[in-house]
């Protein structure tokens, strides 16, 4: 029997490479002689770097650059020099992980730092660069990464103004003399999981505003600046980024990388499965086993496990989810094509032993299912 373990990772407990171990070790108890694939995997988010290390096995590259507030930081990407290719996470160096919670607010961070990492890729050599955009504290529609690249902002007094957030309603022209050339000839790909619009009540600042920190007022604001460098766009660079799908993703990474780097916005799950040819990988399987920190509604929103599923469901395979909590009726797992689910929580005495133990518990898991498939 030939069995995948593709999990993501169950945030703050496991990651995808542990949950695989626990797996295999619950499996291999129980049908000693069964083939385990492990294929970890991330969907463009925050850890995206560890799973394509393990698969791909790049080098971690540190580089100085600015954090969200303009504090000096050590921060890594990763390089693989076999594919001439760089992958960012936009969190190591925006994250909201960052900052103090205290310091949190979108008004007033930058995404400069995210830019110096782009130009580091591109200095080594990079022909392309993949940017993982998730867990952004910044709203600044890639001003600040723009900055870093060679752009430059002014209010119609010819004053540059400061790349943050809160100066988007005052920049009047964006000047391109200095960027740099070899921009140009990179493929940037995003990764990319919402559809939000730039501008508006379901636009970025005012969806993701709220939980970066910012007031009502500072909300109001950051969504005239939107809307302002959006026809800015529309009238130098002749894009109009209303209507690109995910435009609003991270305070306006999604539209800023669109115009500045003519970055192509792609599902994070869809990048990292043709990066480490997971559909290859797992043809003539019996079981792909998936899992992540809870099953609900949104899991079916271009997580990991929607990618799971679309590749399963491709090639006929079945499919287990082992989860930290499940949040669904006991028919939807079913709809959504997976065949056998369980969760941690059904095992822990509460949700701290859930947390603490969640090796154990998944381990557990697998020794059950395993027990399924010999009766």
């Amino acid at each position: 029997m030939k069995i995948v373990l593709a999990p993501d990772k169950f945030k703050g407990t496991l990651t995808g490479i542990q949950f695989c171990a626990a797996v295999e070790e619950g499996i291999k108890e129980v049908i000693p002689n069964t083939e385990i694939i492990k294929l970890p995997l991330a969907d463009g988010g925050d850890g995206t770097i560890e799973i394509l290390e393990y698969h791909l096995k790049g080098k971690r590259i540190k580089v100085k650059v600015n954090d969200p507030l303009f504090r000096r930081i050590e921060a890594s990407y990763l390089y693989m020099d076999t594919i001439e290719t760089a992958f960012i996470e936009m969190a190591e160096t925006s994250g909201m992980y960052l900052l103090k919670p205290e310091e949190q607010n979108c008004y007033h961070t930058t995404t400069l730092g995210t830019g110096e990492l782009i130009l580091d890729a591109i200095r080594k050599g990079a022909k392309s660069i993949i940017l993982g955009i998730g867990g952004s504290a910044t709203n600044d529609c890639g001003m600040g990464m723009a900055t870093a690249l060679g752009y430059k902002f002014y209010d119609k007094n010819g004053v540059e103004l400061s790349p943050i957030g809160k100066n988007l309603p005052n920049i009047d022209t964006i000047i391109g003399d200095n960027v740099t050339g070899a921009l140009k000839a990179i493929d940037f790909k995003v990764a990319c999981d919402v559809t939000n619009p730039l501008y508006g009540e379901n636009g970025a600042a005012y969806v993701y505003g709220p939980q970066k920190g910012a007031s009502k007022e500072e909300i109001a604001q950051l969504d005239i600046g939107l809307k302002n460098i959006s026809s800015l766009f529309k009238k130098q660079f002749n894009i109009d980024v209303q209507n690109i799908k995910g435009a609003g993703a991270a305070g306006g990474m999604g539209a800023g990388t669109s115009v500045f780097l003519n970055a192509t916005l792609l599902s994070g799950i869809d990048l990292v499965k043709d990066l480490i040819h997971f559909d290859a990988k797992i043809e003539d399987s019996d079981w792909i086993i998936t899992g992540e920190g809870k099953l609900d509604t949104q899991t079916m929103s271009g997580k990991t496990i929607q990618g799971v599923l679309a590749s399963a469901k491709a090639k006929r395979i079945k499919v287990a989810a082992f989860c930290g909590a499940i949040d669904l009726d006991s028919q939807q797992p079913a709809d959504f094509g997976i065949q056998y689910a369980d969760a941690v929580i059904n095992y822990a005495k509460d949700l701290d032993d859930a947390m603490r133990n969640s090796s154990y518990y998944v381990k557990k898991i697998a020794s059950e299912f395993a027990n399924s498939l010999k009766s």
